[in-house]
């Protein structure tokens, strides 16, 4: 239904809420659905999320449980989140969960998907002071601009897509690597890539410089930290359609130097946004907790970032010795899905 905006609420209507709800959807068509029965194809959802001060929603761990036993039941859908809390916790935490979710179930993600709004609304003080205005209506205001970006939503396409991988493993024992390889022999006919290392220990972390240095460097491409951010990855970021993050699970996180990466962006972030530029994942874990390294990737690159999410942006596998990821019973059915995901989200076809 084009034009047509779905609001799915999951929980009970708040006084707050269904405010900023009702000036979102002004003057747009719109309907107001309070489950998810069935599965849905190419429509733009906005999710509605209610949070108390324990943070626990049972209609969103229902909405969840359905997402995630239902594959490609949100085929060609577009989405975004708004979660409004009653305290100063668990908003961003619920919108992660839902974007992860219903990404693996097929729904694509603009940058910046989630408007949260904690209890006193202290998390638009910037907005409202650049805006000149109440911390209520910078609310209304950012929730208004998300019903319009899910809905004006549009990834771009490219006949021969650029594709940046950027992984800190070591092609010796790196089970992630071994699956990227197999992934890469797919996909380099139709695409241009390029591959950086991180893994030299000359990447820096983000030291937080003022806002002021960091809009600097980054309007002239650059960082004050320079080194392979600067030299290699920032021009390869500019360059990309999308971004390949190879993560092994390390203590239920990112590697040290893609974490630091992630960090590094916030300088090119302030002068070039990367609403274009989709962000996917491969990520092994030795034994469990994938899912939990996939949202990290979720909330920094997509929701912080910027970077659009794809349907089924990432392969989550489970594997502990070398060589043995590429062994996994129906794994070349997986590398070929996963590849074919990537070509077909970039150019439109598979």
């Amino acid at each position: 239904m084009d034009g047509e905006l779905l609001i799915l609420h999951a929980g009970r209507h708040s006084g707050r809420l269904e405010t900023v709800l009702s000036a979102a959807r002004e003057g747009r068509r719109s309907q107001v659905w309070s489950r998810l029965e069935g599965p849905l194809e190419n429509r733009r959802v906005l999710f509605a999320v209610p949070l108390d001060g324990s943070g626990v929603n049972h209609e969103l761990y229902s909405l969840l449980a359905y997402l995630r036993t239902h594959p490609d039941c949100l085929r060609g859908c577009v989405g975004g989140v708004l979660a409004d809390g009653t305290g100063d916790l668990y908003t961003k935490s619920a919108g992660r969960e839902l974007v992860l979710a219903a990404s693996l179930a097929g729904c694509a993600f603009p940058g910046r998907p989630l408007v949260e709004a904690t209890g006193d609304l202290r998390n638009f003080t910037v907005q409202a002071k650049n805006a000149g205005c109440s911390l209520e209506e910078a609310y209304r205001r950012a929730a208004a601009d998300l019903v319009r970006r899910v809905l004006d939503f549009a990834p771009p396409r490219r006949q021969r897509p650029q594709l940046l991988v950027l992984h800190a493993s070591s092609r010796r024992t790196s089970n992630t690597l071994a699956l990227w390889s197999r992934c890469r022999e797919r996909l380099e006919r139709a695409c241009e890539i390029t591959e950086i290392g991180l893994r030299n220990g000359t990447l820096a972390d983000c030291a937080g410089c003022p806002y002021t240095a960091c809009l600097h460097f980054g309007e002239r491409g650059g960082c004050f930290y320079g080194g392979v951010m600067v030299e290699e990855v920032y021009p390869a970021v500019r360059a990309a359609d999308g971004v390949v993050l190879l993560c092994p699970n390390y203590n239920d996180a990112l590697p040290a130097n893609l974490t630091a990466a992630v960090n590094r962006l916030t300088a090119l972030y302030r002068a070039a946004p990367f609403e274009d530029t989709a962000v996917f994942a491969v990520v092994v874990s030795g034994y469990s907790g994938g899912d939990i390294v996939a949202s990290q990737v979720v909330s920094a690159m997509n929701m912080n970032k910027g970077f659009w999410l794809p349907p089924q942006f990432a392969m989550l596998e489970t594997a502990n010795d070398a060589g043995a990821a590429v062994k996994l019973p129906g794994i070349e059915e997986r590398l070929e899905r996963f590849s074919g995901n990537i070509l077909e989200q970039l150019s439109g076809r598979r």
